[in-house]
């Protein structure tokens, strides 16, 4: 055990090391190796609610040389961090760059109306036009998903100011607006706009065929919507085709405008993920707003910042297990530990494999099938559940809880018909608990989690980032969002990681004649089971057919999942193998989880 302790010590300095050059390594890629001021604005909109952004500011804007500016507005469900690949690209490209959270997410204020979420990014726009090194002829907006639906809006609403803010829209991921409620129109008017179109988007660019069904992403070109737009309004019926990835120009009100549409082989998610995605942003911008420092668009580095960023993740684990095992090495809480290193119970039959492999599908087939209908039950009977609104988070536990629940049913019936007569002992295996070592356990995990998370606030407060990898990201938060955690969501993911712990360790801890890692492996992949499943399914099917088969937007909810369940499993193992306490990386994994799910959504006041 001593060995254990000494290597608790190395792991935690090499975790920390990891954390440092992550924050280090990110804030040097997103502020140019120093040329871009980045500041963590909060300030009072026009409608009385607070909104939060990080503002980008490179050295070439100044009053005297005011510089053009684009504001960025994530989609559902997110945060203004995950438009880090655009910031990092457009500000070294000198632009003025305006990342914000919308509100109800993130760090703005909550609001109750659809409404005044959709009102964000233009209230970010009249914000960045009384700065006075941003030139306010040349303010552009871009978003993803909703983000982008919402820019469209922000347009309209510019049309009735008195002074047009407003001179491009990029649309990512979103329709556009084709009409003005009664038929084809240019809504836009004298602005450069363009759309980027996934081929195969899960949510957007579909339209009635007239013969009952929709038509593909993949032919939204063809669409009448999309011909209309890139015709300026016009119904395109009778006009010649006009085709992707091609800028087309007239004259509006006496000025040239842009319309484009870019059709990425990609999904939905994978748009703000995207090489190509965002070299038609560059590419739009430089455009249509003309970039102070040009750059080819296949000019990117954003990718290290996601490498930097990927290794403060893996940091953040290490530190998670290295602290916890470090901890059960002190006085006060000694008795955490074990007495030796836990060791496998043993497969010693056919029987016994049997029953280890039954149970590991037979959990796997149920949490897969259940899913798509208790997602879509749950949406469907929102109001029998009055709570405060991270609708994904409650979902996705609700879920977890019942998957649980059922992982303890079937180990207990493995243990009636096999392990109980083998000489498995819940005790030794520690899946039975004293209410005061369960007390002490529970002061651990939450010692645990709040120093592990004094990283990611530090990280944030001193290098304004995060830890983050495409749609897994874990980040601060604020004191609302803490109390959102605490009921019930953490009771919610505390239940299932639990049980996941106790079925990973204390049941299934099992060599079956292999080495301990494979068995370590087996478990991990067996987390992450029925989320491929359910994604293979749904891709494949896409792919074939051009459509979705499962609701669109609760699969997308389980890509972090899909890291966050073998690595939670793995995490789990190597704090068990010193504590033989299923309980303690059951209950670290379920306010970890809950926080990451609380911080990285949409909140309802």
């Amino acid at each position: 055990m001593d060995v254990k302790r000494k290597k608790a010590k190395k792991w935690l300095c090499i975790a920390v090391a990891l954390m440092l050059v992550s924050m280090i390594g990110a804030s040097l890629i997103q502020t140019s190796g120093g040329s871009v001021t980045v500041k963590d604005l909060q300030w009072e909109t026009s409608l009385g609610v607070k909104m939060s952004g990080l503002l980008f500011v490179p050295k070439n804007a100044t009053a005297e040389s005011p510089a053009p500016a684009i504001v960025l507005s994530h989609g559902m469900f997110n945060n203004k961090e995950m438009q880090d690949l655009n910031y990092v690209e457009l500000a070294r490209r000198g632009y003025v760059v305006l990342a914000i959270d919308m509100f109800s997410h993130g760090n703005s204020e909550n609001v109750s109306d659809m409404g005044q979420i959709m009102s964000s990014p233009y209230e970010a726009v009249k914000m960045l036009a009384t700065v006075n090194y941003v030139d306010s002829t040349r303010i552009g907006l871009t978003g993803h998903s909703f983000g982008s639906i919402s820019s469209s809006y922000a347009a309209v609403a510019d049309n009735f100011a008195e002074k047009q803010l407003i001179a491009a829209v990029l649309s990512n991921s979103g329709n556009a607006l084709y009409n003005d409620g009664q038929q084809y129109s240019n809504v836009y008017g004298s602005r450069d706009v363009g759309i980027i179109a996934s081929r195969y988007d899960e949510f957007q660019f579909t339209q009635d065929d007239g013969k009952g069904g929709t038509t593909a992403p993949r032919d939204f070109i063809n669409t009448s919507n999309a011909q209309s737009f890139l015709h300026f309004g016009q119904d395109p019926s009778g006009l010649e085709s006009r085709t992707a990835e091609t800028m087309y120009y007239e004259e509006i009100d006496g000025k040239e405008a842009l319309r484009i549409i870019y059709t990425p082989d990609q999904t939905h998610a994978w748009a703000h993920f995207s090489a190509r995605s965002t070299a038609a942003t560059i590419e739009f911008f430089e455009t249509a707003l003309g970039a102070p420092n040009p750059l080819p668009a296949g000019s990117q580095i954003w990718q290290w910042k996601e490498f930097f960023n990927l290794l403060g993740l893996i940091g953040l684990a290490m530190f998670i297990v290295s602290f916890a095992i470090f901890m059960v090495f002190t006085p006060a809480f000694a008795s955490l530990r074990g007495n030796e290193l836990a060791k496998p119970f043993v497969i010693t039959s056919n029987k016994g494999k049997s029953w280890f492999w039954g149970t590991l599908l037979a959990i796997a087939v149920f949490s897969a099938i259940i899913y798509p209908p208790l997602m879509q039950w749950l949406q469907d009977n929102s109001a029998i559940f009055p709570l405060p609104q991270p609708d994904s988070a409650f979902r996705i536990g609700v879920w977890a809880t019942i998957c649980g629940l059922f992982t303890l049913v079937c180990l207990f019936a493995s243990y009636k018909a096999y392990g109980q007569k083998e000489g498995l002992s819940l005790a030794d295996r520690g899946a039975s608990i004293s209410v005061k070592k369960l007390g002490r356990t529970i002061l651990l995990a939450l010692i645990v989690v709040a120093v592990t998370y004094s990283w990611v606030f530090i990280a944030d407060y001193f290098f304004k980032v995060d830890f983050r990898i495409w749609l897994l990201a874990v980040k601060p938060f604020g004191s609302d969002k803490l109390l959102l955690s605490l009921f019930p969501y953490a009771l919610l993911y505390i239940i299932y990681f639990v049980c996941n712990s106790i079925a990973v360790n204390s049941f299934n801890y099992n060599e079956i004649g292999k080495k301990e890692w494979l068995n370590t492996a087996i478990m991990a992949a067996a987390n992450a089971l029925p989320i491929i499943v359910l994604i293979l399914i749904q891709y494949i099917y896409q792919r074939s057919t051009g459509h979705i088969l499962f609701n669109n937007i609760t699969i997308v909810w389980t890509f972090p999942i899909l890291v966050i369940l073998p690595a939670t499993a793995i995490i789990s193992r190597k704090i068990y193998k010193v504590t033989n306490n299923p309980f303690l990386p059951g209950i670290i994994n379920g306010i970890v989880v809950t926080l990451i799910a609380c911080a990285n959504t949409l909140t309802y006041s």
